[in-house]
């Protein structure tokens, strides 16, 4: 893993030190391992809770139109709102963690999403909808942000696992309100309303952990590491004279326009093909659920390439691929297309490590992290609200598969640009 190694050692001219060192900020002899276990299990929690809020949407899209009586067109702003939301919170989370700790920051954003998924079913029409979910959103915006910066700094040595580990627990909880939320729904009386509301439940289990990381009086020390000091006192560069960091935002855009058209759409697009609700949302679920184990071996495989451009390619095919099936047969081979989507869709780990990957310092990863998550989301919010009005402008989903298909194609090549061995910090003229 030379060049995960690599992409962790300090800048020339600072002081090295250990994970344990920069938590206890500044106490050589670090935080407790219960500490550090506890940090592990926070993040897992944390992961899973990162995308129920849009999959168990996706699985009960019809109802809650129906029930909200939306327009293909207002359906179609439903599924921005995620990347919009992700884009105008994200990129307060390095300004929050620098004031109250990254610990602090992320225990507020999973009690904002138990809180938004509770009370969107009950906020009384669109508007109120909307704004329980952007509640929902906004602390799982600034948890995504954070994510990557707690993993390099709490497990400096083992970033490529580690990101494996969180984007796998990601994938799962993704995939579990795909296929489980129908079902449930079923079980607890058929009401759409209660069926979106039970995944509160979960966001507010994984409130515990970083809850005692914020009581306990050292592990809030511990949650200020080196990465938000060093953001104030490393020498300053402007991440946007980076190559790099472009190309890496434009990745993250284009991956995440692709990810929110599949899940706010595909479920549809299966059953108007004739595939029952039950189904189709399984069928969502089997694309989420190949994110379960690609996310914790593609990364791994990642930081062993000096370039990351050939996972970019194979991915962009498979995505292809899954496009030309939904457009010529959807229902006929759906669960191919399911898996191939599934595939495709795990450039979101790959970008994820990739941010990792293109940085060298503390400052790095923070900026980077900010700028291409909130860049990319913003770039992402017009595909879902396009995709829905094409849909009605056409009367069926001919033109948005063929728009999917064509947004694969600049992913390829902005996602081997940002996979090319350099760093943001040498590129953006940061001097040492």
């Amino acid at each position: 893993m030379a060049d995960e190694t690599r992409t962790l050692s300090p800048a020339p001219g600072t002081t090295p030190h250990t994970s344990q060192e920069a938590l206890a900020g500044g106490r050589t002899d670090g935080p407790a391992p219960w500490t550090i276990r506890l940090v592990l299990v926070g993040l897992v929690l944390a992961a899973l809770n990162l995308r129920p809020a849009i999959t168990s949407l996706g699985a009960l899209f019809e109802e809650v139109r129906d029930g909200l009586h939306m327009s293909g067109s207002v359906a179609g702003v439903l599924t921005s709102v995620p990347p919009l939301c992700f884009a105008v919170f994200g990129v307060f989370a390095p300004r929050l963690a620098r004031r109250f700790g990254p610990a602090v920051v992320v225990c507020a954003g999973m009690v904002a999403i138990a809180a938004g998924l509770l009370l969107r079913p009950f906020a009384g029409g669109t508007p109120g909808f909307l704004a329980a979910s952007a509640l929902a959103l906004m602390g799982i915006a600034v948890s995504n942000v954070l994510m990557p910066v707690i993993v390099k700094r709490y497990f400096p040595d083992r970033v490529g696992s580690m990101t494996g580990l969180y984007s796998m627990a990601l994938a799962a909880g993704t995939a579990l309100a795909a296929a489980a939320t129908v079902p449930v729904t079923d079980v607890l009386g058929g009401s759409w309303r209660t069926g979106l509301s039970v995944w509160a439940l979960l966001a507010a289990v994984a409130v515990l952990p970083w809850l005692l990381l914020v009581r306990d009086r050292g592990s809030r020390t511990a949650g200020q590491p080196s990465a938000v000091r060093e953001d104030a006192e490393a020498p300053a560069f402007k991440i946007t004279r980076s190559r790099t960091a472009w190309a890496l935002a434009c990745f993250f855009g284009l991956q995440a326009t692709a990810a929110y058209i599949t899940m706010g759409w595909m479920p549809q697009i299966f059953r108007d093909a004739g595939v029952s609700a039950g189904t189709a949302g399984v069928l969502l679920a089997v694309t989420m659920v190949m994110g379960v184990p690609l996310a914790f071996v593609i990364p791994r495989v990642a930081t062993r390439m000096r370039n990351q451009g050939p996972i970019v390619a194979v991915l962009g095919v498979c995505g292809l691929a899954g496009y030309a099936g939904l457009y010529f047969a959807p229902a006929a081979g759906a669960w191919a297309w399911a898996l191939l989507l599934g595939i495709s869709n795990c450039a979101f780990p790959l970008a994820l490590t990739m941010i990792g990957m293109r940085t060298r310092t503390g400052t790095g990863v923070v900026r980077l992290s900010a700028f291409a998550q909130s860049t990319g989301y913003l770039i992402s919010i017009p595909g879902p609200t396009l995709v829905g009005a094409l849909y009605d402008s056409s009367g069926g989903w001919g033109l948005p598969i063929a728009l999917m298909a064509g947004l694969m194609v600049p992913q390829i090549v902005v996602g081997s640009l940002a996979g090319r061995d350099r760093t943001v910090e040498d590129e953006a003229g940061m001097r040492d």
